[in-house]
C-alpha cells in the first residue's frame, strides 16, 4: 500500500462521517433542501481531498522539491476542484440551504486539516 493513500482514506472517511452527521442535523431544521445542501458541501470537500490525495500519490519524490512541487500542484488541484464545485452547486440547485452548505464545507475542511495528526504507520 501506497504510505500516503492510508492517511487520506483515513481523513476521507471522517469527512465522509462528519457530511453524514452534518445531513441528518440539517434535516430537522431545513429538511430534505437542508440535508442535500449538507451532503453537497460535505461532497465538494470530499472529492477536493481525493484529488488532492490523488496527486500527491502521483508525484515524484527523489528529492525535497519533488515533495513540495507536488504538494503545491496538488494543493492548486484541490483549490481548483473546491472553486469548480461549489460554482456547480451555488449556479445549479435552486434550493440550496446556504447555511448548511458551507457549515458542512468549513467543518469537512477541517477535518481536512486534521491529516497531519494521522500517523501512516500501519
Amino acid at each position: 500500500m501506497n504510505s500516503v493513500a492510508s492517511p487520506f482514506r483515513v481523513v476521507l472517511r471522517w469527512q465522509l462521517i462528519a457530511t453524514v452527521i452534518l445531513v441528518a442535523f440539517a434535516a430537522l431544521p431545513w429538511g430534505v433542501d437542508g440535508a442535500v445542501s449538507a451532503a453537497l458541501g460535505g461532497a465538494v470537500n470530499i472529492v477536493a481531498g481525493w484529488a488532492y490525495g490523488w496527486r500527491v500519490a502521483q508525484g515524484r519524490k527523489a528529492t525535497a522539491g519533488d515533495v513540495l512541487q507536488t504538494m503545491f500542484r496538488a494543493w492548486g488541484v484541490k483549490v481548483l476542484v473546491i472553486v469548480l464545485l461549489i460554482w456547480l452547486v451555488l449556479a445549479n440547485y435552486r434550493d440550496v440551504v446556504h447555511a448548511a452548505f458551507f457549515l458542512a464545507f468549513t467543518v469537512t475542511v477541517a477535518v481536512f486539516a486534521a491529516a497531519i495528526a494521522v500517523s501512516d504507520n500501519p
